[in-house]
């Protein structure tokens, strides 16, 4: 049997289920997986094998010595953390933290028969999970999303140059990766896609009608953190209460934004109207996308968003910033709705053209109506169903997931052997 270790910065994570997933994958097709987290898990959550947060003494002084022993694999990151490239000298410093803890790592795995580590994300620990590959002589790999390659790539590109192969979530990524990172071999990076589960095709007439009267309903699920711009989402709820919109707005999620956005929905006099829902279990999500008219982000930097691809497996209509990988899921007027990145002008005149379309399709009458109003109707009809197949065809996690381990395997096994890149051409609908 194969053993791999898999290290993820906490694992496990709620919103995070993907490294779980592709864990369960590796070992249904027979691989030992050994988990690890470099923080401790949430209390009541599995505990890992491993976790770095929580090292003994005597693994301390044993990391110590094999640095010293080892030296030889060490030097090179040692005077890469110290010397070149224009990280700041705290930067540098943690580098050199996560040096020692990769050596950690490395020992903890020991006498285990590891043949391959693979980290989720490119944060501190993928440094921890390429010291440790150093000094072990094995290979290792990371998966890439958005902000850890787009926003906070510290140490990118020796991880890059270090690693056996890279795996990154959207063809915006991959490009970006090949034009920032000139020396890096093409053929160590492919586009390996998220998914989400996929419930049936739900035929367009049959998705449900809203009824005249009730409010046009926003949906936001996230992170309350400054990157998903949750404030620009309030903000914009404040145009649609001056222009005489009735509406309501749910926000689901929890973190450090939450008493500035308080704060915020109360300066716009928006009580009653936006309403924070801190976090919302998973099995309780459905209910809430039922709900939902137009599923909206504002973040300034993602991957491809599981969120969009649940709203959008479920038959709704998104409205997402053109920016990253988003287009690659979101395609305008046929899978959802596009805005220009950071423009509160274009993003309000996208949810007042959704509102108009669902005012039309409501008051629909199927033999009377006006031909505009049936043909505004038709085109959210389409849009839903068209969103529910891009899922389905491009973002199906069953599918991707069969993906993720035949790369993960082919390449363990046979090291001599490049990724064949994935031609990203989506199903036009």
């Amino acid at each position: 049997m194969i053993t791999i270790a898999y290290l993820a910065s906490q694992f496990p994570s709620p919103v995070e289920p993907y490294v779980s997933d592709e864990i369960e994958e590796l070992r249904g097709r027979g691989l030992d997986v050994v988990t690890g987290s470099a923080r401790k898990p949430p209390l009541g959550e599995e505990t890992p094998d491993i976790v770095l947060q929580s090292l003994s003494a005597t693994v301390a002084a044993r990391a110590v010595w094999l640095c010293i022993q080892r030296w030889n694999k060490v030097l090179p990151l040692v005077a890469r953390a110290l010397i070149s490239g224009r990280e700041n000298p705290w930067q540098r410093l943690k580098a050199l933290v996560h040096t020692f803890l990769g050596a950690c790592y490395a020992l903890l795995l020991e006498n285990r028969g590891i043949a391959h580590i693979h980290v989720h994300h490119g944060y501190f620990a993928s440094w921890i999970a390429m010291a440790a590959a150093e000094l072990m002589d094995v290979g290792y790999s990371m998966t890439l999303h958005g902000s850890d390659l787009l926003l906070h790539g510290t140490f990118l590109d020796v991880k890059l140059e270090r690693c056996s192969f890279c795996l990154t979530v959207s063809e915006y990524n991959r490009q970006y990766i090949l034009e920032h990172y000139p020396k890096v071999d093409p053929g160590k990076i492919a586009v390996m896609r998220l998914g989400v589960e996929v419930p049936a095709i739900t035929a367009p007439r049959s998705l449900g009608v809203k009824t005249q009267g009730e409010p046009f309903t926003l949906l936001a699920v996230g992170r309350l953190h400054v990157v998903k711009n949750h404030a620009f989402l309030v903000r914009a709820c404040a145009v649609l209460h001056a222009l005489d919109i009735r509406f309501e707005c749910f926000i689901a999620g929890d973190g450090p934004e939450r008493d500035r956005l308080e704060l915020l929905i109360r300066k716009c006099s928006l009580e009653g109207l936006v309403t924070l829902l801190g976090h919302v279990p998973r099995e309780q999500m459905d209910s809430l996308y039922g709900r939902a008219d137009v599923v909206t982000l504002t973040s300034r930097s993602e991957g491809i968003p599981l969120v969009l691809m649940e709203a959008m497996a479920s038959g709704k209509v998104v409205l997402a910033p053109a920016i990253t990988g988003i287009p690659e899921l979101v395609v305008p007027g046929k899978t959802g709705f596009l805005y220009e990145p950071e423009s509160m002008e274009d993003f309000v005149d996208r949810l007042l053209l959704v509102h108009s379309l669902l005012r039309a399709e409501s008051s629909r009458a199927p033999r009377r109506s006006h031909p505009h109003i049936r043909s505004a109707a038709k085109l959210l009809e389409w849009i839903r169903y068209g969103a529910q197949v891009q899922v389905r065809h491009n973002f199906n996690r069953e599918k991707n997931l069969e993906s993720f381990a035949d790369v993960i395997l082919r390449r363990i096994t046979d090291r001599s052997k490049s990724i064949p890149h994935e031609s990203f051409v989506l199903q036009q609908i």
